[in-house]
């Protein structure tokens, strides 16, 4: 696997920074997981039944980002990036998915969370989703709980592909 450059978790920074360096450290996480394999390879669906896929994976994370800093947060109202005729999303059908693109939208929508994240008066700034209410240090923490969740599926998904293992 690539080397491992992976955002330092902070350990005495206030609660913005270290929640925003766990956060970068799971970006990392799924960068890493994805690196110096073949666009096949990422759109391999590894672990049969499932239909997970790294670039699925990947694809699925820009629009979980999209999602809750844009729209929740900063109520910018934008659509997702792929759905099926029936609205369903379609981020997880990767088998003929650009890598290139995908990572391209991937790290735009994290650049842009992270602008919104810094430019946000405090953690208790609030994000609307209908009804509900999220400040922002929960979208944080739910955030950081997203990405160990699908950087899980990550490590199963690239052992099977080609044996490497670690976090």
């Amino acid at each position: 696997m690539a080397d491992d450059h992976r955002t330092t978790t902070l350990r005495t920074a206030d609660e913005r920074a270290t929640l925003a360096s766990f956060l970068d450290y799971q970006r990392d996480t799924l960068a890493l997981k994805c690196a110096d394999l073949t666009a096949e390879q990422l759109r391999t669906r590894a672990l049969e039944p499932s239909g997970l896929s790294l670039l699925g994976l990947v694809r699925h994370l820009a629009e979980v980002e999209r999602s809750w800093f844009r729209n929740v947060l900063d109520n910018e109202g934008r659509p997702g990036f792929r759905k099926h005729p029936d609205g369903s999303f379609a981020e997880f059908d990767a088998d003929t998915a650009d890598p290139d693109e995908a990572f391209t939208i991937w790290r735009r929508e994290c650049d842009h969370a992270r602008e919104l994240v810094a430019a946000a008066d405090s953690l208790d700034v609030l994000g609307h989703y209908g009804e509900e209410v999220y400040s922002l240090r929960w979208i944080l923490t739910h955030m950081i709980e997203e990405y160990a969740r699908h950087n899980g599926h990550a490590d199963l998904l690239r052992e099977h592909l080609d044996g490497t293992t670690g976090e």
